[in-house]
């Protein structure tokens, strides 16, 4: 147990696995700090409070805005101690590359990639405030596997694989390590199930529940855990097949999905 002053940052906490990763720290008796896009965050938050009796603060934010972003950060700082930064708010789809908008290229580089960065910059002077601080980074199978009909979603995870490594390194021998973790299928809602389960076999057996992937996410970065593996299977034929091999075989699986 931390201070019981301090509080962890779940960025993309109504739904999915923020919402996981929420509940998991709540019953852990952490104090909790939630960004959501909606006022499903809020009804969230005092559903976790009335739970787990803890402290829960609830913020309506766009992180995919800069502004947004650093008047967040600002209050966070002016207000808070903070222990732990969860970066899970994140974006993708499959669809192709030269029929979707300029708008959705976008969302998904700012929500990915910028809010991460900007959202650890303000925050990490916080985080090594304490005793000992936590970074969170929520990547993905995709960002070892280049696959079309995705595209830019693998890039920006590959982008958050490369951040939290250098920066894990950079703050070797300070209070604050970072974890990166790794998940692959998730099925964090009927819709998403089914449609990852029209990609067949593959779907199906690298497809994980929610729940699980957040208590082992948790559990590992409070015990400084450098890359969380989710489905060892999955990493494992990634490291064995050839991008010739494996970035062909990905692509007509994700292709099942349009």
């Amino acid at each position: 147990m931390m201070d019981d002053k301090t509080f962890a940052l779940v960025t993309g906490a109504s739904g999915g696995l923020g919402r996981e990763l929420s509940e998991e720290l709540a019953r852990r008796g952490y104090n909790l700090i939630l960004t959501g896009t909606s006022h499903r965050v809020e009804l969230f938050a005092e559903e976790l409070r009335k739970r787990h009796n803890v402290d829960i603060i609830a913020r309506i934010a766009n992180l995919t805005n800069r502004e947004e972003i650093l008047r967040l950060t600002s209050e966070i700082n002016d207000n808070y101690d903070l222990f732990m930064l969860v970066n899970n708010a994140g974006t993708g789809g499959s669809q192709s590359f030269e029929k979707v908008s300029s708008e959705y290229l976008e969302n998904i580089i700012d929500l990915n990639v910028r809010a991460t960065t900007l959202l650890t910059h303000e925050l990490l002077p916080n985080l090594k405030r304490q005793k000992r601080g936590y970074i969170l980074n929520i990547g993905s199978m995709a960002a070892h596997n280049p696959t079309a009909y995705k595209t830019v979603y693998p890039a920006s995870k590959a982008f958050i694989w490369s951040f939290s490594l250098g920066l894990r390194e950079e703050l070797k021998g300070t209070s604050v390590s970072v974890s990166i973790a790794s998940p692959g299928a998730m099925a964090t809602s009927p819709e998403i199930t089914a449609r990852i389960e029209r990609q067949g076999f593959w779907g199906k057996a690298t497809l994980k529940k929610t729940s699980a992937i957040a208590q082992k996410c948790i559990r590992q970065t409070l015990k400084g855990k450098r890359h969380i593996v989710i489905n060892p299977l999955s990493l494992t034929l990634t490291c064995l097949l050839p991008d010739c091999i494996r970035v062909p075989i990905l692509s007509s699986i994700v292709k099942k999905e349009l």
